[in-house]
């Protein structure tokens, strides 16, 4: 696994990583930003992200991955087709930002069964908020989340805001600058 792990920071680093002035989705300002669809949404990076979520995940009988859309949609996706090839294949899900209004009228889109265990994924987390709101939506309908995991931990709080789950990041922002 660390030959994957090695290929995949090359890879962030190539594409994703990036310095200056940001503003994050928390409204602060960084000079350091990790754009991760840049890696999640790359054919290599995504068979790497693929592959190395499948080695943490094995063994947890985890029936279902996904998470807040956007950033886990192309993560789960790669985790699932990944899968096939397994014993244990593991279908994926994507948490709406907001319930639908028409039709079916869901919060939770793609194959999911209540009472499931579930893998929360996304690509960056910062403060947790949006995997926690990923988090309470599969709760809600009874699932237990028995791993999170995200491509870069940018260590600023999201592991303290997630410290009643199992976080493990791929990467932390100190492995990547």
């Amino acid at each position: 696994m660390n030959s994957e792990k090695e290929k995949l920071k090359a890879l962030l680093k190539r594409f994703a990583v990036k310095t200056g002035e940001f503003k994050l989705s928390s409204g602060k300002t960084s000079n350091f930003y990790v754009d991760g669809k840049q890696a999640t949404l790359h054919p290599e990076g995504a068979y790497l992200i693929g592959k190395i979520i499948l080695h943490k995940i094995n063994g947890l009988d985890a029936k279902h991955i996904g998470g807040l859309t956007i950033g886990a949609d192309p993560i789960s996706t790669a985790v699932a087709i990944m899968s096939r090839e397994t014993d244990s294949p593991i279908s994926a899900f994507i948490v709406r930002k907001a319930q639908k209004e028409h039709g079916l009228k869901k919060e939770i889109e793609g194959i999911i069964t209540p009472g499931s265990k579930v893998v929360i994924v996304d690509d960056v987390i910062t403060t947790a908020s949006a995997t926690l709101v990923a988090i309470a939506a599969v709760e809600k309908i009874g699932c237990e989340v028995v791993k999170v995991i995200c491509l870069v931990d940018r260590q600023e709080g999201g592991a303290e805001a997630l410290c009643e789950y199992d976080f493990d990041p791929i990467f932390k922002k100190e492995e990547l600058i």
